[in-house]
């Protein structure tokens, strides 16, 4: 398995917005809709970040795109 992003292209900005869960998940779809990506890779981001917990959300979102 690799390290990479999945969506280096896909910049969201995370730090200094509200750190809900739920904030966050739509920040990461509305970039992901802007940049285009498929609605079957926008499932599969938002099933993969919500099956787990808080940590599990962070790393997800930073496995699939460049946060910051």
């Amino acid at each position: 398995m690799t390290n990479a992003t999945r969506y280096p292209d896909v910049s969201v900005q995370l730090t200094g917005n509200d750190g809900n869960a739920f904030n966050l998940l739509g920040l990461c779809q509305r970039a992901a809709r802007k940049a285009g990506l498929p609605d079957d890779q926008i499932k599969t981001f938002m099933a993969e970040a919500t099956g787990g917990d808080y940590n599990h959300l962070l790393a997800t979102c930073q496995r699939w795109f460049d946060c910051h």
